[in-house]
Formats: C-alpha cells, structure tokens, sequence
C-alpha cells in the first residue's frame, strides 16, 4: 500500500506546485507594476503617485512615481507624503479598540455616557447611539450629512459647535437600517478617544501607533508634519487642466481624515494588520488584542447592491468584502485634489497602498485591481481601460448636463423676457447648523457669501423661474449649485435650498441638506 499511496503524494505535490507556479506567473513584477502606474499616470492626468505591495511579511514592491506638485516638479519617492484622507478612520477605530482592551468603555457604551452634550435630532437616537454607532455608517444621516461645517477647509466651525449641530441634521432613513456614509461621526469619534484616554486625539494615535511601528515620517495631520520637504499637492481637473489646491478642511475634522503618511509608513500599519495587530521582531508586541482586531473586521452595516453571491458592508474604519473567495478589508480616502486605497486580503497575507496626489477615484482603482488580479489569478482584464471608459462616460454625462444649463442661461441673457428684479433676493440667510449666508451686490453683480465657509463665495445668475446658479470663484471646488428661493406675498426671498449642477460633485458639499430662512425680515 505504501507505494501506491506515495505516488499519489507525489502526483498530488507536483498539482499544487503546478498550480501555484502558475499563479505565481501571473503576478505583477515590479516592472510591470511600473508599467502599469506610468500608463495610469498619463491616462487619468495623475501628476504623482506612490505604491507599496506587501506580500508574506515583506514588501516585495515600494515606489514613487511622477511629481509631487505641478508647480515644483520635485519627484515623488516612497517617503513623499500625502493625505490618506480617510484611511485615517481605521486608525480612529483601532484607537477604540485600544480602549476597550483598557476596560475604559466597551463598543456599546452610550456616547452621552462620555459625550453628556451629544445630542441628535430624535431623542431616541440620541439616548441609544453606541461608540460602535459612531463607525458604522449607520445614524439614519444622509451621504455625507453635514459636511459642509468641515469642507471646503476654510470652515470656521469648531469641533464644540459642529457636536452641538448634529442635533439640527434631518435623518433620510431610520436608525442602523440603512448604510450611508458619514464623516462627522468619526470627529466625534475622535473625541470620545480624547475625553476616555485623557489626552489629545492626535497625541493618542501619535503615541500609540506611528511610534511603536517605526511611522517616523507620519503625523495625524498636515498641520503637525514637522517636515513638509517632502509633500504632495493635490490637483484638481478643470476644463482640460490641473489647478493645485489647498487643504480640505481644518484640525476639526482630524479623526475622520486627518492623517499624512507614505507608502513606506503605511506599509508597516498594514504589514500590522494582515498579522492581527502585531509587530517587531517575531511578532512579538502588539497594538491591540486579538478579539479587537477581530471586532474590526467583523460586519456591522449591509451595504446594498454588487453581487448577491458575496457580500458587501462596513466593518469598525473598514468596508469588507468577499472577492474570488477571499477575505477582503479596504478602505478608499479623498480629499481635495488626493484620493488614496489601501487593500489587504489577509488570507493571501497580501497589503496594496496606491497614494495619489489627483482626485480620480478610477487611477488608484485600476492600479490596485491590475497588482491584486495577478495573485488572484484573474486574466485578461484590461483595469486602466475599464476604469477609464467607465469615467469618460460619467464626465462626458455630467458635462452634458452642465453645459446645458449654462445654454440656457446664455440664451435667457440675450432673451427680451423680463428677469427677476436682482434685489428682491438680496439679504440674509442661515441655516440651523451651516449658518449665515448674504446674498447681496458686488460690483453690479449678484453675490453669494457663507460666513462660516468663506470659500463658498461667488456670482449668481438668472436660471428659472426663483432659480439661479451660483458660480463659485475658486474653480477647484467643481461644485457650482442651483440656489432655489422662496418668495413671500411681496414676491420678496424669504429661503432657499441648493442642489448641485453636476452628479460628479463631491458628496461632501451636501448642499440638499440646507434650508436657509431669511433672517432680516422687516
């Protein structure tokens, strides 16, 4: 028997290392992943980008690619920094995990057991809202609900006005039924962190993990780099062009996207992940136990759509997903002018970072998808073409729409039909929780003017009826909006509500969710 059951040892070793020398052949060498990141480079107009691969404890690829700022052309490297926007939130998560090992507070205590002030705007909610709440994208806000108090950065709404806001923020749907991504449970997140840990959230995450993985380049946000030699700009496209911009919001917003890193640092967060928070020579220290780590990766909120045979939802500052039969955990960030991905598969001991300093979404998506096809064993995908008719068509939708706006704009200016008398909008409007904002005459034009976000500022025009549009001055932003007044008896403006132009706006500037009432009423 001995022989028989040995050569089917034998024929069933030369199977498996058949069958792995031919996935193996598959995978991405480094030239080919440079390769693959020149052609995105050019194709999605990218000026820089940075790429780690991890692969069985080791980084098997890390590397800069292009320029770090239009307006320097200094090279990116692998220690160039960028935004990672909201990757931060898993740091953020973990940051709670770490307290719960500490005994401190449990994924279920009440955040008014630590935050007495947290109030939103049904008192249920409020009284049964969790720490766990806060991460999972689940409080019954709409897409990015109140995000306009931290983006774009000139906000001038603090951390202590932004918590007391919520409690003006309308739910679209009922509490932990519906998946809806949200930023401003992560700041507050940030603060329970604060309040429970007794120091200062940067501090914390500083403290408890860039130091002890050896992130020596990071910061938990642009404002605390003590080194900024080496850091990208973000770029914006416009009309065929690429305007570098500024910052997307200020330290308030920190927890939910503050962190600026490089591939080579972050490469030693995910190397710590894929081994379940632990770290250092054999493994032998660790950022957190075993069931929080596990917690992490746990789904807390279905997210609806993709393919019925997997699954799709959101972890703690994680989505999680089912791919050919892995295990996934990732998470996407975008700021102004940088989007960023990191994606681990943990049962392939595999971490991808693509950092970009441009905000297409379809750039780090093709790279990432074109390095993680070749461990899967995925062929003849072209990603980068994929990717690119996918947005090509969506721009080509979106400029459709615009253009046709501003068509009929331009054919209502040289029209003989009477338009509205410019002063019956003029005054000022607030709303509960973005505040002030003036309409008035600059110059002989109509002018729109928010206080507490003093980037949004710009022209209004005539559209329809009490439509018109405003065209913000900062061209970056590519969020003009429709403005939709409501007049009273004497066909004077007594509110308004906005709506974005194109479908393409950053979620983040939730015009739909103001409702502005006029308050110098005479």
């Amino acid at each position: 028997m001995q022989p028989y059951f040995s050569s089917k040892f034998k024929i069933l070793l030369f199977l498996i290392s058949f069958s792995t020398a031919a996935l193996q052949a598959q995978v991405l060498t480094s030239k080919q992943i440079d390769s693959v990141v020149e052609k995105t480079l050019s194709t999605f107009n990218v000026p820089g980008i940075a790429v780690s691969v991890i692969k069985d404890g080791k980084i098997v690829h890390l590397k800069g690619y292009g320029v770090r700022s239009i307006k320097t052309n200094k090279k990116v490297d692998e220690n160039t920094l960028f935004g990672v926007a909201s990757n931060t939130k898993a740091f953020t998560a973990a940051a709670l995990g770490m307290l719960v090992d500490e005994k401190k507070i449990t994924w279920d205590t009440k955040v008014t057991d630590v935050i007495q002030e947290f109030k939103m705007y049904d008192a249920y909610v409020t009284s049964e809202f969790t720490i766990r709440d806060l991460l999972t994208h689940r409080s019954g806000l709409g897409l990015g609900a109140g995000d306009l108090m931290i983006w774009p950065d000139s906000s001038t709404v603090d951390k202590k006005q932004l918590i007391h806001n919520l409690r003006y923020l309308k739910p679209v749907s009922s509490f932990r039924t519906k998946y809806d991504y949200d930023n401003l449970m992560y700041i507050v997140a940030g603060d329970v962190v604060a309040r429970v840990s007794g120091e200062k959230y940067e501090d914390f995450i500083e403290t408890r993990f860039f130091k002890p993985l050896g992130m020596t380049k990071t910061a938990a946000s642009w404002y605390r780099l003590k080194d900024k030699s080496n850091v990208i700009d973000g770029h914006a496209p416009y009309e065929g062009k690429l305007l570098p911009v500024g910052l997307s919001f200020g330290e308030v917003a920190i927890a939910a996207g503050g962190i600026y890193s490089s591939v080579t640092d972050m490469s030693k967060w995910v190397t710590a992940m894929i081994n379940g928070g632990k770290y250092g020579e054999n493994l032998s220290n660790k950022l957190f136990s075993p069931a929080v780590h596990r917690e992490l990766w746990t789904p807390q909120t279905i997210i609806a759509g993709g393919n019925p045979a997997s699954f799709n939802s959101y972890g703690l500052g994680w989505f999680l997903s089912n791919v050919n039969g892995n295990f996934q955990a990732t998470h996407t960030g975008g700021l102004s002018g940088i989007v960023t991905q990191v994606t681990i598969l943990p049962d392939l001991k595999l971490g991808i970072i693509v950092l970009t300093n441009q905000q297409s979404g379809a750039a780090f998506n093709a790279i990432t998808n074109s390095i993680k096809d070749g461990y899967l064993g995925v062929k003849g995908q072209d990603r980068i073409k994929a990717y690119n008719d996918n947005r090509l068509r969506n721009e080509k939708q979106a400029d459709e729409m615009v253009k046709k706006v501003w068509a009929d704009i331009e054919a209502q200016q040289k029209s003989s039909t009477v338009k509205p008398d410019a002063k019956n909008y003029f005054g000022t409007f607030n709303d509960a929780w973005f505040g002030e904002v003036t309409i008035s005459d600059i110059n002989g034009k109509m002018h729109f003017q928010a206080k507490n976000a003093p980037k949004l500022r710009g022209d209004m025009t005539f559209y329809k009826g009490n439509t018109f549009i405003v065209k913000w001055y900062d061209r970056s932003l590519d969020a003009d909006a429709f403005v939709n007044f409501t007049l009273d008896n004497n066909a004077s403006a007594n509110g308004f509500k906005m709506e974005s132009i194109s479908p393409l706006t950053d979620f983040s500037f939730d015009f739909q969710d103001l409702d502005f009432k006029k308050t110098n009423i005479k």
